[in-house]
Parts: structure tokens; C-alpha cells; sequence
């Protein structure tokens, strides 16, 4: 395993405010990252649950478009199933609902291993395909503009929208990209061959294969096609799941780019833990694999292994600087991490 230059803890529910005076945060996690000319701007995902609690019932929050707010259906118990901490099944349905909504919040810091203070921007909910939240983003600068991808969650599934920015502070909405049931998009900072690429990740209803990790390509960043997988589970660490983490970052052997894994056979019971592995593409022909290596993060510290979803490492932003990287990570579905890393360690580790 490669060595660790650092490790830090950077954000926790406890440090945020709630959106609504009747939520609690749970969860401030899973960041896109990236670097602007006044530091390093992290876009939050921000996890409510009600804050009250009505024995007997379950409460399921959800954005309501026309009232503007989130609101709370609450459930008696034995109508639903814990699939985990996360997740409910409805019996008489069989549909899920999530346990928690979540929007984005912008916050700031002056180098990217320490928050500044402020006011924080949130990003709410404002479509029918996002009534279950706003999860997980991922940030890539395309020529002067942060192209933000997010998972928009609804009774429709999970699908991927697409939404910009020049300053995170006013965001223009584009609209979904990838239809259910897609997620973890992760767009590249730079053409190639004259079109836009993306690393996604289909989730098929049947299982005739390992999970993958495909790209594809478009000429506006709206409409994509040129669909291929580029990538299956590896090993015993990613057999469960897999899908893209960070945005690739140019280097000279190649785009680097750091993907998550989740460890779940099909016999094992729970969720099973998420690490990090990485894989280098070919810099003119980035569905070429030009080495892969192993995992490179696993969870170890206290706030990786403990909290809602225990033992999750789920990388979601990165900066390069130079000799060092700092990759960005969810930790147990609850806080945010930083972990810093050489960028020769990494390279080295791929070949």
C-alpha cells in the first residue's frame, strides 16, 4: 500500500448548520474539489435527516418542488424494510426511499487542507428528478467555467445532471445527462479529438457481468454517446462495485485517474467496505489502459472506519500540485478527509 504523506479530517456534520430548523445534518461528505485562483472551493454534499422523532414511525424526507421545501413522510415501521442505515424498502411496493435528502454546499479554503470561514452557498433541489437530493459531485474546469456533475435522485432513479458555474456563486443548470440508472461522471478538464469525454457508471437491473466502468463522448457535454467499457472489477477489493472518483488529471505517463471499489461477494451480508484504486489511460486514446494498479486507499483512520456507513474510503476530488496530490474522500458516509499523496508513488504504483 503507498505510503500516506498526510491524513486529515476537514469537515463533520457537527460543523454545519441545517438548511431547515426541523432537519439535522447527518452527513457532510463525498466533495467535488477544485482549484480557483482565490484557493481551493469544495462543493459539500450535505445529508438531512427529521430532526424529530415519532415512535413507531419511520420519516422519510423529500423536496417539494411546488412548496420550495423539504418535507417529511412519515411511515409506520412495520410498512417498510432497512435495507441498511441508508435505505428503506416499501412492502407494499417494493420501491425504495432513501432515510436522508441531500443538496450541495460551496465551502471555501485558502489551501486546500484548511476550511476559511464564511457564508456557504447551498445548492437545493429545484427538479422533480432531484425530490430525493442532490449526492455526490464531481468538479472539472473545461476552458474558463467549473462544470459541476451531480447525482440527481428521484422516483424516477439515479441519474446524472450537469450544472456550471463561473464563481460558485450563481450556477446555470443544464439539465440531466445520463438517464437512470448512471452515476459517478466524471468529466476531463481538456478535448480530445475534438469531443468532451466522461468516465461513467451504468448500473444494470441484470447482472450479466462485473460491475464497470465505461466513457463516453460528446460534442456540447449534453449529449453524449460512443458508449464502450473500459473497465471491470480487479480483484477481491472492487468485486462488489466500481466506478470513477476523481476527475483524470493530465501527467506525463497519462491520465490519471483514482476510481473507488466496494469489497461486497455476493454471499456477504451488510454493505461491505470502500477503498480506492487508480489506473493510468492513454493520454490521445484515454479508452486504452496504459497500466493499472492495485488499490491505493484503504480505510484506516478512526473517521474512515466509524460513522453511518462504516469502512468507507470514497474519493471524489483531487488537486494536483506538483510533487504531492491531495486526494478528497468521503469517509463513512458521514465526514470529508483529505489525504496527501507524492504523485511519483502513485505513478510508480501503476506500472
Amino acid at each position: 500500500m503507498i505510503p500516506r504523506l498526510s491524513s486529515r479530517c476537514l469537515l463533520r456534520p457537527e460543523d454545519l448548520a441545517p438548511s431547515q430548523d426541523d432537519l439535522s445534518v447527518v452527513g457532510a461528505f463525498n466533495p467535488g474539489v477544485v482549484a480557483t485562483a482565490e484557493g481551493v472551493v469544495l462543493l459539500i454534499r450535505v445529508a438531512e435527516t427529521p430532526r424529530q422523532v415519532h415512535t413507531g414511525y419511520v420519516g422519510l424526507p423529500r423536496w417539494d418542488v411546488v412548496r420550495g421545501h423539504v418535507i417529511t413522510d412519515w411511515l409506520p415501521e412495520q410498512e417498510v424494510v432497512f435495507n441498511d442505515a441508508r435505505v428503506v424498502k416499501i412492502r407494499k411496493t417494493g420501491l425504495l426511499r432513501l432515510t436522508s435528502t441531500s443538496h450541495l454546499r460551496v465551502v471555501r479554503s485558502p489551501d486546500g487542507r484548511s476550511l476559511g470561514a464564511g457564508e456557504l452557498q447551498i445548492l437545493r433541489p429545484s427538479h422533480d428528478y432531484e425530490a430525493y437530493g442532490m449526492e455526490d459531485p464531481r468538479i472539472c474546469l473545461i476552458n474558463d467555467r467549473f462544470y459541476i456533475t451531480y447525482v440527481a435522485v428521484s422516483p424516477h432513479g439515479v441519474a446524472t445532471a450537469l450544472a456550471s458555474t463561473q464563481d460558485f456563486n450563481s450556477f446555470q443548470y443544464h439539465g440531466l445527462i445520463f438517464c437512470p440508472e448512471n452515476k459517478d461522471v466524471v468529466l476531463f478538464p481538456e478535448k480530445i479529438d475534438d469531443k468532451y469525454l466522461a468516465l461513467h457508471r451504468p448500473t444494470a437491473a441484470h447482472i450479466f457481468s462485473r460491475p464497470e466502468i465505461w466513457l463516453a463522448t460528446s460534442p456540447d457535454l449534453l449529449n453524449w454517446g460512443g458508449h464502450q467499457p473500459i473497465l471491470s472489477a480487479t480483484a477481491a477489493w472492487d468485486r462488489g462495485r466500481i466506478g470513477a472518483g476523481t476527475p483524470p488529471i493530465r501527467t506525463f505517463s497519462g491520465w490519471l485517474a483514482i476510481y473507488h471499489g466496494n469489497d461486497k461477494g455476493e454471499e456477504d451480508s451488510g454493505i461491505g467496505g470502500y477503498g480506492a484504486g487508480l489506473l493510468l489511460l492513454d493520454l490521445d486514446h484515454p479508452e486504452k489502459i496504459s497500466r493499472a494498479g492495485g488499490q491505493i486507499l484503504v480505510p484506516e483512520m478512526e473517521y474512515e472506519r466509524q460513522g453511518l456507513v462504516p469502512n468507507v474510503v470514497f474519493p471524489t476530488g483531487i488537486i494536483n500540485q506538483g510533487e504531492t496530490v491531495l486526494i478528497y474522500c468521503g469517509a463513512a458516509d458521514t465526514v470529508t478527509g483529505v489525504v496527501e499523496f507524492r504523485l511519483s508513488d502513485l505513478l510508480e504504483e501503476s506500472s
